[in-house]
Order: C-alpha cells, then sequence, then structure tokens
C-alpha cells in the first residue's frame, strides 16, 4: 500500500526545485524561446528543465512505478498499468509563454490507481501557490487545508480556460446561468474549486490526461468531483492518453 503522505512530502521539495527552474527561464529574455512540437504546441527550456528534475525525483522516490510524462514521447506509447504517474512539467505553456503576469502556469505529478486520480501536486511556482491532496489525507494550498464552499443558483462562479474556451463551453455556461466567470489557464482552475474560489469547471475542448489528473486528484480529495457531461466516471489510461469533455465541480 502506498503511504500517500509521505510520497507527497518526499515530493514536495523537488515540485518547488522544478519551479524555481521554471522560473529562472520565466525571467530570463534570451531562454524564453520555444520550439514547436509535432502537435503544434509550444515546448521551452522551462519544460525541458523541469522534466529533467521531476523524472529524476519520482525515479528516486518511487522507482518501482511507471511515469508518463508529457515531454517523454515514447512514455505516451505504453498501456496504462494499474499504478502510474502522469507528469506535466509544465501546464500552461501558452501562458508561460504571454508573460502577463498572471502566473498561470504550474508544475503537476499525480498518481494514479486503477483508472482513479489518487493523489496529486499542483504547484504555481508564479504565484507561490502549492496545492496538494491524497484520497483519505484531504486536500491542502500552503500546508493549510482546504474545501470547496458550493453556491447555487445564479450565486455559482464559473471558471474557465484562458487559452481554449470554445462556443460549446459558453453556451452551456450561458444555459445554466452562470454569469460571473473566471477566465485562468493550467490546473490552477481545479485549485480554485477546491479551494472555494470558483464551483464550476465545464471542459468540452481537448485535454490530455497529464493536464489534469494532478488536479483532478486535488479536487477529489478535497470533496469535489470530476465526471463525464453525462454524469458518469471521468478515469485515467485511457488510449493514447486524451482526455474527452468533463465537468468538474465543488
Amino acid at each position: 500500500m502506498i503511504d500517500y503522505q509521505k510520497l507527497i512530502q518526499d515530493l514536495l521539495p523537488f515540485i518547488e526545485e522544478a519551479g524555481g527552474a521554471i522560473m529562472q527561464v520565466y525571467q530570463d529574455d534570451f531562454l524564453h524561446e520555444h520550439e514547436q512540437k509535432q502537435d503544434g504546441s509550444p515546448v521551452t527550456l522551462a519544460d525541458k528543465k523541469a522534466e529533467r528534475i521531476l523524472l529524476h525525483a519520482l525515479k528516486e522516490v518511487a522507482p518501482e512505478i511507471t511515469i508518463i510524462s508529457e515531454e517523454n514521447p515514447d512514455s505516451h506509447e505504453l498501456t496504462a498499468p494499474d499504478v502510474f504517474f502522469l507528469v506535466d512539467p509544465l501546464d500552461g505553456t501558452k501562458e508561460f509563454l504571454k508573460r502577463d503576469g498572471k502566473g498561470a502556469f504550474t508544475v503537476n505529478v499525480a498518481l494514479i490507481e486503477n483508472g482513479l486520480p489518487t493523489l496529486g501536486i499542483v504547484y504555481a511556482p508564479a504565484l507561490k501557490r502549492m496545492f496538494h491532496g491524497a484520497k483519505n489525507l484531504g486536500a491542502f494550498e500552503n500546508d493549510k487545508k482546504i474545501c470547496p464552499s458550493p453556491r447555487s443558483g445564479n450565486k455559482m462562479i464559473g471558471v474557465a480556460s484562458q487559452s481554449h474556451r470554445d462556443e460549446k463551453t459558453e453556451q452551456w455556461l450561458k444555459d445554466q446561468k452562470i454569469n460571473k466567470i473566471l477566465s485562468i489557464g493550467s490546473s490552477l482552475k481545479f485549485g480554485l474549486l477546491a479551494c472555494g474560489e470558483a464551483d464550476i469547471y465545464p471542459r468540452f475542448s481537448p485535454t490530455m490526461e497529464w493536464d489534469t489528473a494532478a488536479g483532478d486528484a486535488i479536487l477529489r480529495a478535497a470533496g469535489g468531483i470530476v465526471t463525464n457531461p453525462d454524469g458518469t466516471a471521468f478515469i485515467y489510461g485511457k488510449p493514447d492518453y486524451k482526455n474527452g469533455a468533463f465537468l468538474a465541480s465543488a
């Protein structure tokens, strides 16, 4: 049986180190150049530096657990085992490249067991917001326990992607009469739900499992829920690690 508390405590220093490497690149104009991956998405030196730190850490802390990481294409060819890590060393690369001062980019590490996210760490280094949580342990931000604050009716606050909001999402929010909408990038959206700053996050545009798993685990640990739009279970280890639409709710 995995000791979630120990795993989190062992990983947190490395997550902070990865965040520090990202910020070093973020603050250096010369290092801020980027390349295009085969799927057209950007990858920066910050992604690569954070990736090296996280893969080394995970292999040191839990060498028996398979790692599926965004920046390691070979790992995407693996059939998902019963237990594995999902890693996104820099989630919200487009926000990172904007350098708009909002700091909406994160380091994501999640543990998946039998299709479900049981542990997650999300760190926004520019904002100094560290979220973590695990099954049966609860969720925390910077070591303070957090929980959702559900509201009802027209008081609900929606949160949506800053760079990938589509017409279906806009229509869904309109149909649900959710008028107050926070626009933010990366897995921070899950963090806002988990700590009570927002109530609902609909997503209909494409994501990958490493984009969502860590935030999903934290939200579930806080008492929230993530489902397919029809209410069925939202699981991980899908073919090509691609997500369908989902609803994340406090």
